[in-house]
């Protein structure tokens, strides 16, 4: 089996994209790929057709590889709860959760094992992998316990591309440092350098990667400009480096970017729309008026929701709905828009009762049993018999409570414990992620609040989003590849 490997010098050299680029420019021409990254650490999560946990990059990898994503694609999955703790998920699995310093004793030997067995599983279904790893690969306190960059590639005798950001400053430094802190039989998997987001005259750069060439003997293989095409989001850290301008807005959403969100990637469609802008905010930001809030999900819903409480946001958010504003919650978010959320066995740290925003007439318990499962529901609301699909992440178990001779909300789809939306239609909540996907769907919640606005409804007869994000995909492969000279690699 062939394989190639992608590291970065640093995080946020943009590993992901070239990874995602590379598994759909060996798909266009013929190749049955995979991407892997052996160990993830994100919020950003999807639900495989098989009910299990993958980072949400590697699902996009395997979309632009043209498979299904598989939990194989990323057996370990970390995700960060706050108190230097994570939850392990293993080929898709709840394993626990682990303090930082306990991780590697742990799970390292558990870790690797698992690692080897998805290789091998790949190894039997594809004629390529595209690796990724994660972070920095000379990280010399980490490295004898890194199980995600050197060790793949070293397994695979993968040759291997280095990655750097040149956009920031230090590029040069930061190849040749790296180059230094590799171990020989490290080194001589590098077989080319890739400068990321150059925004310069090439000809300048010339005299720079001759130096480079020649100090390192690698050849620098790619100088991809800087792109500004909206990508998939690998952690809360890229919401800060995104741009909110857009001239022909005709409509604003605040998601609020909570301290622990996740799965901010429900968003990339409506921020797609070219009469929305999309524009993130602290809690501690003032909120103004949008269009609409939304509140998004969250690794733990109650450590969020007391932040919210405390920043004087909560307090905001009930000021702007009394005002006739528009509120969705997704997961989290709509735990959070309930009356209680309760934490009877401390799972997400101290045990306890808490109020919730008190909005919609539900009550929530955190259980140890996680909810992952892919859902096709149909739509009750903004509009009748519109098919939705997308998947739940939860760990919470929401009771709706209200009188059922008199109710203040409805049910939004056919399932009626996967969301709901009070009888005004200002307040809307589901536990339901990539609920904006679907194309109908979104303009036909977007026209509520177009009409609010007295604007004109827009079609609602639209692809979902997945053809969109096809043609992002493709446009990035074609991008890239005429950059990237990908021939030391695949032969």
């Amino acid at each position: 089996m062939k394989s190639i490997m992608v590291v970065g010098t640093t995080s946020h050299a943009g590993k992901s994209l070239i990874t995602t680029a590379i598994c759909r420019i060996l798909s266009r021409r013929g190749w049955r790929v995979a991407p892997f990254k052996g160990q993830n650490m994100a919020l950003n999560a999807y639900v495989t057709a098989s009910g299990g946990e993958i980072g949400y990059a590697q699902a996009v990898q395997a979309w632009a590889a043209g498979v299904s994503p598989l939990v194989e694609m990323n057996p370990i999955l970390l995700k960060p709860q706050g108190n230097m703790t994570s939850q392990v998920i293993l080929k898709g699995r709840l394993m626990g959760k682990v303090s930082a310093t306990d991780y590697y004793e742990q799970y390292f030997d558990i870790g690797w094992r698992t690692i080897e067995e998805s290789l091998k599983h790949l190894g039997t279904e594809f004629d390529v992998l595209v690796c990724e790893g994660a972070g920095s690969p000379a990280e010399i306190n980490l490295k004898h316990h890194d199980l995600t960059n050197m060790r793949v590639a070293k397994y695979l005798d993968a040759p291997t591309l280095l990655v750097v950001d040149i956009d920031r400053g230090g590029a040069f430094a930061h190849v040749v440092g790296t180059l230094e802190l590799l171990e020989p039989e490290e080194r001589a998997l590098i077989k080319g350098v890739v400068i990321n987001k150059f925004r310069g005259i090439r000809s300048i750069l010339e005299p720079g990667i001759k130096w480079l060439e020649e100090r390192t003997g690698i050849p620098v293989i790619g100088v991809i400009p800087y792109l500004e095409e909206v990508f998939p989001a690998e952690d809360s850290l890229d919401l800060l480096e995104r741009k909110y301008q857009k001239t022909h807005a005709e409509l604003n959403i605040a998601v609020i970017r909570l301290p622990r969100i996740a799965n901010f990637t429900d968003f990339d469609p409506l921020e797609s729309e070219p009469t929305i802008s999309v524009k993130y905010l602290s809690p501690k930001q003032d909120l103004g008026h949008p269009d609409a809030v939304i509140i998004p999900g969250t690794k733990t819903t109650i450590a969020d929701l007391i932040m919210l409480q405390k920043s004087g946001m909560a307090e905001a958010i009930q000021n702007y709905a009394a005002s006739g504003g528009t509120i969705l919650g997704i997961c989290g978010g709509f735990q959070m828009l309930g009356q209680i959320v309760a934490d009877p066995e401390g799972i997400e740290g101290q045990a306890g009762r808490y109020q919730g925003l008190n909005f919609l007439p539900i009550k929530t318990v955190i259980t140890g049993q996680k909810i992952a499962r892919q859902r096709q529901v149909s739509s009750n609301y903004p509009q009748m018999g519109l098919p939705v699909n997308g998947f739940e992440i939860h760990q919470g178990r929401s009771r709706i409570e209200q009188p059922t001779d008199k109710p203040t909300c409805q049910p939004l789809f056919d399932d009626v414990n996967l969301g709901l939306v009070d009888n005004c239609q200002s307040v809307w909540g589901t536990y339901l992620h990539g609920i904006f996907d679907n194309g109908p769907w979104r303009r036909a919640w977007i026209n509520r609040l177009r009409q609010q606005r007295g604007l004109k409804s827009l079609p609602t007869g639209v692809a979902n989003y997945r053809e969109q994000r096809e043609q992002i995909l493709d446009s990035l492969a074609t991008e890239i590849e005429s950059h990237l000279n990908l021939t030391p690699f695949i032969y």
